[in-house]
């Protein structure tokens, strides 16, 4: 059994909750399933954490006005609409997720890392104080976003992931952060969608991996960036793991077993 007391920290992967693929089209059901599950770790004791990726109601657009880069002074009028529409869309993916908590009667709050955080990669500075909270307590929700910069760039794109590094390593009790991937079982030695492609159950930075980055639409880093960032926490963190998003009933194996269908990131 997992410490009752300890605190999860859980990544729901963009394109997991959203169809990449197509603008703003969101995948309910499968957002629902997977709070279902951690409605199950919260009443097992849990404090849980959660962040969500942007999927399709952020990346399309950071990635044709080029947000990721910063401020381009040849089109910063045209940036400057679009980093208001992505933290529009943003905050409604955000409502959607909220609202699937609430239909479960769990209580949770958003807290848009624009209004807590400034700079990008896992150096930005922000008090992560406010997602220090009990089993009881409203379940804090936040996602990657565009955040301020200071200087000449003025903007960036904080990536969940990074957000997941900073909160396994920094955070008390923290005894399992998971990365929900919407594509696969875990990391594979080959692209998931490949025949013949097999789970890697354990992995670690030292390891080659086989992975794909979609530049077209996604602007974060996709799997490799995760592997990366998990490797990181595994530092600190006893259970790291990266598993299939469709089968959310894993998490909850991981959380009170220890042990799952997925890759386990080792230190």
């Amino acid at each position: 059994m997992r410490d009752p007391m300890s605190r999860v920290i859980i990544k729901l992967g963009g394109g997991m909750i959203t169809d990449k693929s197509q603008y703003k089209h969101l995948k309910v059901e499968c957002i629902e399933a997977v709070v279902t599950v951690i409605k199950d770790i919260i009443d097992s004791g849990h404090s849980v954490i959660v962040i969500h990726g942007a999927g399709s109601f952020g990346h399309i657009e950071s990635r044709k006005w080029g947000l990721a880069d910063g401020c381009n002074p040849d089109i910063e009028a045209e940036q400057d609409e679009a980093v208001t529409k992505v933290r529009s869309d943003m905050l409604e993916l955000n409502r959607h997720v909220i609202s699937a908590f609430e239909t479960q009667g769990i209580d949770a709050e958003s807290l848009p890392p624009r209004n807590w955080a400034k700079g990008v990669g896992i150096s930005f500075r922000g008090d992560l104080t406010a997602f220090v909270r009990g089993p009881s307590d409203a379940i804090p929700i936040t996602f990657g976003d565009v955040v301020d910069i200071p200087g000449e760039l003025k903007f960036g794109i904080l990536s969940g992931d990074h957000i997941m590094v900073r909160m396994g390593i920094e955070l008390p009790d923290v005894t399992a952060c998971l990365f929900l991937l919407g594509d696969a079982d875990g990391l594979m030695d080959g692209p998931p969608w490949e025949p013949g492609a097999t789970l890697i159950e354990q992995w670690t930075a030292t390891d080659a991996i086989h992975g794909s980055h979609d530049s077209d639409t996604d602007v974060t880093g996709g799997i490799l960036l995760k592997a990366e960032c998990a490797s990181m926490i595994a530092s600190s963190v006893e259970q790291v793991w990266l598993l299939n998003g469709h089968k959310p009933k894993r998490m909850l194996e991981v959380v009170l077993e220890g042990d799952a269908v997925g890759t386990k990131i080792l230190n």
